[in-house]
């Protein structure tokens, strides 16, 4: 089933309230990868591709009380920032005559009902448009929202000082806390608004690396400039020194070097050449490239790293789940208590009428469900940002508090404690034949281009070849190994040695059928593997080695790396049945790169694949490393650690505001407009706790 991805420009969003709304509203229409980013006002999702239900998804969205911006419309005069200005400029003269009033001076203009009206209907109005639409809305769907507190304590205020401009009673007249309702909130919104912007540096770095032009080969010399989007798999565009490849692609003609820092990590420009693959979001250092498109735009490995990061940031960890059960019942809590404050007020504490309404409206505007609702996301969202510019791809937020919570770890050898590469451990020469050994080695291999002839010919040097020495006839045979003739025309075989495979020599040479010569090769190990280990060990995990090799070169790895537990000879299966039997007492997380190690990596508690893993091992990993350095596997605990670190005291500090702030609004020890200020800087603290993760080690 085609997929197509589609992005949303929406307006009146503010809170992570409102992401959720729109949220279960498009997912309820089938809509999947749903990502609300607030601060840029955007909703993408994937929606099936002969879908054609956009105008009334975007109807839909509107009937939710937003407004989503298309093409043939406008945004909207009445900004964020402009509705909190006029708001401020007439709010302003009414919250200093209540604190002048409060020291005995009294402005005589501002005692006048109407002036007081006349300041606060037009801040009442804005606050109408501004937390309405969304509180009505949600009321109209059998929910609440934070702007269901908003409008309640607001419209209690407002009416109930009509009310008494009506009697002409001064007793009634609360028209500065209507209008201080509004405006401080407002400035909560704005303060927030530009705090969340500081906690998605990642994903926007990431979307300001997509390509905006493509250039489309139109046949016999001639092109056109489209979008990138415009273009389909089996395309061909032009790409010249300085711009961005605009899609996953087979080079067809040209070379050149691309930056690929965005995918690797590595800021060194890699050769292009006819026949390799580029990705979109490069950018072409040299040369120029007629590229082939090998998929549509919406699948490169771009546009899915870009999903990734969405999906991580969008999904709730466990931790999350306690304060969604509280946020879905906490509106209508927060309305019980003021009511009861209310009454209480009035026929158990002998409050007055004006008092206990008073009590009523701090307890409705002090609640704060939005401290809640941004403790995990901004956290995820910081945290995320960090790992994605250390090259760690994760697959969902609840993988970050799993990654947390692992303190036993499985390490496959081949490509992943070791380079995957092979290296010559040692060259046996029979009695007597060591010069004509490495003589012979070096000329046939110098003739091959395969990994062990590389790794062989890097080994050996600048080895002297006597001319006594000297082969002819050198051949490579495929599957096999090489074969020569000396000079007096004796038949020299390198081939693979199975009978002292035991032993580790892999290879032999043989000169007129007698073995004159062993070569044992072993993966390289990476330079960092014995220090990473050692740093993990000393942080209190348990290092595991798992492997389908011989014993002897596992126990080799082991020894030179320090890890304790070596199991060798393990197939997938094998290694499936470990991790089963090991993570009934504790949760563990497998490294590994190969195909033969995707069970094990599904069945781990977090499986961890490696720089240039196979696809499967890819898919089946909940992290993908994208540069293949052991010391990001030391940065992902680490932040993994202070992100749910820093979740859990977002949620302290939620949870403490409100558990102290309520009842304080029910004693009446708080006036609306000081309680409208408190929970408007109550976001403030848990948001810039988040952004103090970007600086955290």
């Amino acid at each position: 089933m085609e997929l197509k991805e589609k992005e949303l420009t929406v307006e009146g969003m503010t809170c992570s309230s409102c992401a959720r709304t729109v949220r279960q509203y498009l997912e309820g229409e089938g809509m999947s990868e749903v990502f609300v980013d607030i601060p840029k006002k955007k909703v993408s999702f994937r929606m099936i591709a002969s879908d054609d239900r956009i105008d009334e998804l975007a109807n839909g969205i509107n009937g939710l009380g937003y407004k989503v911006i298309r093409k043939e419309t406008t945004a909207s005069w009445l900004t964020l920032k402009l509705k909190f200005t006029i708001a401020g400029l007439l709010t302003a003269p009414m919250i200093l005559h209540h604190i002048m009033h409060l020291t005995g001076v009294e402005i005589s203009l501002l005692e006048n009902p109407w002036v007081q009206f006349g300041l606060a209907a037009p801040v009442f109005l804005i606050g109408v448009v501004h937390f309405g639409r969304s509180a009505f809305s949600a009321l109209r769907r059998g929910t609440t929202n934070m702007d269901v507190l908003i409008i309640l304590g607001s419209s209690a205020a407002f009416l109930y000082s009509c009310i008494g401009l009506w009697l002409h009673d001064p007793d009634f007249y609360f028209f500065e806390t209507a209008a201080s309702i509004v405006t401080l909130v407002l400035l909560g919104n704005l303060l927030e608004d530009r705090a969340l912007r500081g906690t998605t540096t990642a994903l926007d770095e990431l979307e300001d690396l997509q390509p905006q032009q493509a250039r489309l080969w139109m046949g016999e010399g001639r092109f056109m400039d489209i979008h990138p989007e415009e273009l389909r798999a089996g395309d061909q565009v032009m790409v010249r020194m300085g711009e961005a490849i605009p899609v996953d692609g087979v080079v067809l003609d040209g070379t050149g070097e691309a930056n690929e820092a965005y995918l690797t990590g590595e800021s060194s420009p890699v050769t292009k050449t006819i026949g390799q693959h580029v990705f979109a979001g490069s950018i072409m250092i040299m040369g120029h490239l007629v590229v082939r498109a090998t998929v549509d735009p919406s699948e490169t490995v771009f546009r899915q790293i870009i999903r990734l990061v969405k999906a991580a940031q969008s999904e709730k960890p466990p931790i999350q789940r306690l304060a969604d059960q509280i946020s879905a019942v906490f509106v209508p809590i927060v309305i019980g208590i003021a009511v009861l404050a209310f009454v209480s007020g009035v026929y158990l504490f002998g409050f007055s009428t004006s008092q206990s309404i008073l009590n009523a409206i701090a307890v409705l505007v002090i609640s704060c469900p939005c401290a809640m609702g941004l403790a995990t996301p901004t956290a995820i969202t910081v945290g995320m940002g960090r790992m994605t510019r250390h090259g760690l791809m994760i697959k969902g937020a609840a993988t970050i508090e799993q990654v947390a919570r692992v303190k036993t770890l499985l390490f496959d050898k081949t490509g992943t404690l070791t380079t995957g590469l092979l290296k010559v451990r040692q060259i046996r020469s029979k009695t007597g034949h060591d010069a004509i050994v490495r003589s012979a080695l070096f000329q046939m291999e110098l003739r091959s281009g395969h990994p062990i002839a590389r790794a062989l010919v890097n080994y050996l040097g600048n080895t002297h070849i006597d001319p006594s020495h000297q082969l002819v006839d050198i051949e490579e045979i495929p599957g096999i190994g090489m074969q020569a003739k000396d000079g007096q025309g004796r038949q020299l075989v390198l081939q693979r040695d199975d009978l002292d495979a035991q032993e580790g020599y892999h290879l032999a040479l043989s000169r007129a059928g007698e073995k004159i010569g062993h070569v044992a090769l072993e993966d390289e190990l990476r330079p960092e593997a014995a220090q990473i280990v050692d740093r993990l060990k000393k942080a209190g995990y348990t290092c595991w080695l798992v492997s389908g090799d011989r014993e002897e070169n596992v126990q080799r790895v082991g020894e030179r790396t320090g890890i304790d537990h070596v199991v060798s000879a393990q197939l997938p299966q094998d290694k499936y049945d470990l991790i089963d039997r090991l993570q009934k007492d504790q949760e563990l997380a497998m490294i590994g790169d190969g195909i033969n190690d995707a069970p094990a990596l599904e069945k781990a508690t977090v499986g961890i694949a490696m720089a240039g893993a196979a696809q499967t091992a890819m898919q089946s990993a909940k992290v993908v490393m994208v540069n293949p350095d052991l010391n990001d596997l030391v940065r992902l605990f680490q932040l993994s650690k202070l992100t749910v670190r820093t979740i859990k005291e977002n949620l302290f500090w939620a949870f403490a505001y409100n558990v102290v702030a309520i009842p304080m609004a029910f004693a009446g020890m708080l006036n609306p407009m000081w309680g409208a200020l408190f929970m408007a800087f109550s976001d403030l603290v848990v948001i810039g706790n988040s952004i103090r993760l970007k600086f955290r080690s």
